[in-house]
């Protein structure tokens, strides 16, 4: 495909026969657009506040292709710039994480600071080798410092990035599905906030495509054959089942925005305790305690627990056990780099941390039991599309159409029972959105590009 019309687009997903071209998933035309088009305009997950506790730490991250620097100054600002130097594009930070005073370019030796204590603006370049004989002192350092990202916020310790000087505001952009992701980011008490990660960050490549794994975590109970083999291994908390006690689960999306979960209606009785680690009595009396307090704090306010979603583009999360934050960074149309974090309480005690990290790693990652069934999902559906013939063939996204209806309590949000694939044509919907040049047109900000806005603006 040598360029993507709206008549193209209209081809690839039909949202009214649920039907989706397999040319978004392997052509390169069209990953190039969403490059542009989809990751240059979203709110982007980017790190974690634990990853830069402290004053000049770093954490090198991504923003669909583009790497980024994810940094705190000395002022507590926490900013993100395009890890690339101004001067010859070359990579400034090619360590994961660290701690520095300035940032370095190996190439030609420009340096760069974000501290307002020595530049006015972060990523201001501040030393240029050769400055005087060279430039004869007439650079304009202002204009090649770092580009940095106009938007970041944080949000419950992990943080998000927007390249749009227009965008939305992050809460507006993640609207009530916030209830869900909480669960995940919340302590296990009720309280706001109060997660960690453990253990960093797993990193490893698959031979698929960014929107293949984000719709397998939008809300599909239908491919759970997958994990049949692994459901009768005992691979749960308690040593004797794959997942927690649980309610019937249901696919609830939200219409407007892409986003979508695997998951509860809005309730206000807290459910009967159910124990999952019954083979680790200390560990048991811990979930049990906070528990006790959950009820306590939220009395009858709403609330959901244990589901499965994503975040559109490209972050999805597990809310209850394991507890467990993905992102699919895309490489090629049919590579990604998958990124899992594993979240705890952070004062909970180490023995419940331990437990918690050991069944986390059976499940997920790149060695966990349920993962592996997924990566080879993933794997074989791409590589059994690139082919000319292939290519012809549509996806079918058919399950309860037209089966969708409101939730109360959640604004914008339908659910369609528990097998269905409503969120996945709700995910493909948004992308179109975002991938047609008259929505495109409509929406590109034609103002000054605004100030950037960091998390304490």
């Amino acid at each position: 495909m040598e360029e993507v019309s709206e008549k193209d687009l209209q081809r690839l997903i039909d949202s009214e026969k649920g039907t989706v071209s397999r040319e978004i998933f392997v052509d390169q035309t069209i990953f190039d657009l969403e490059m542009e088009r989809v990751f240059a305009r979203s709110w982007l997950f980017v790190g974690h506040e634990g990853f830069i506790p402290n004053p000049e730490d770093f954490f090198a991250s991504r923003m669909g292709k583009d790497p980024v620097i994810l940094t705190r100054n000395k002022q507590g600002e926490i900013l993100v710039f395009l890890n690339s130097c101004t001067h010859r594009g070359m990579k400034l930070c090619r360590y994961d994480q660290g701690n520095a005073r300035a940032f370095t370019c190996p190439y030609h030796g420009w340096s760069f600071s974000t501290n307002r204590d020595i530049v006015e603006e972060p990523g201001e370049l501040v030393g240029v080798p050769h400055f005087k004989d060279g430039y004869g002192e007439h650079l304009d350092r202002k204009r090649w410092g770092l580009v940095r990202c106009p938007n970041v916020v944080v949000y419950k310790g992990t943080i998000w990035a927007n390249w749009d000087p227009e965008a939305p505001p992050f809460l507006e952009w993640l609207g009530d599905m916030h209830h869900y992701l909480d669960v995940a980011l919340d302590h296990r008490d009720g309280s706001p906030g109060g997660s960690e990660v453990i253990g960093g960050v797993q990193k490893w490549r698959v031979k698929t495509n960014w929107k293949i794994v984000a719709e397998n975590f939008i809300g599909d109970m239908y491919h759970d054959i997958s994990h049949r083999s692994v459901d009768t291994v005992g691979i749960g908390p308690g040593g004797k089942g794959r997942r927690d006690a649980q309610r019937p689960r249901l696919a609830i999306g939200f219409s407007e925005l892409g986003h979508g979960v695997l998951g509860e209606l809005p309730y206000t009785a807290e459910p009967d305790y159910a124990p999952t680690f019954a083979s680790h009595p200390d560990v048991e009396a811990y979930y049990r305690k906070v528990y006790d307090d959950r009820v306590r704090n939220l009395g009858d306010r709403p609330r959901v627990t244990n589901s499965v979603g994503t975040i559109f583009p490209n972050m999805s999360f597990h809310s209850k056990q394991p507890r467990t934050i993905l992102i699919t960074h895309p490489i090629s149309p049919t590579e990604v780099e998958l990124w899992r974090l594993y979240l705890v309480d952070a004062d909970a005690p180490q023995a419940v941390k331990d437990a918690a990290r050991h069944y986390y790693l059976r499940y997920s990652g790149p060695g966990g039991m349920t993962e592996a069934d997924d990566m080879e999902n993933w794997t074989y559906a791409i590589g059994s599309s690139e082919g000319a013939i292939a290519r012809r063939q549509d996806f079918n996204y058919q399950l309860a159409l037209g089966k969708a209806e409101p939730v109360p309590g959640l604004q914008g949000a339908v659910q369609s029972g528990s097998y269905s694939e409503e969120n996945q044509r709700i995910f493909y919907r948004r992308w179109a959105q975002f991938m047609s040049r008259a929505e495109w047109d409509s929406l590109m900000p034609q103002a000054t590009p605004a100030k950037a806005r960091s998390h304490g603006d």
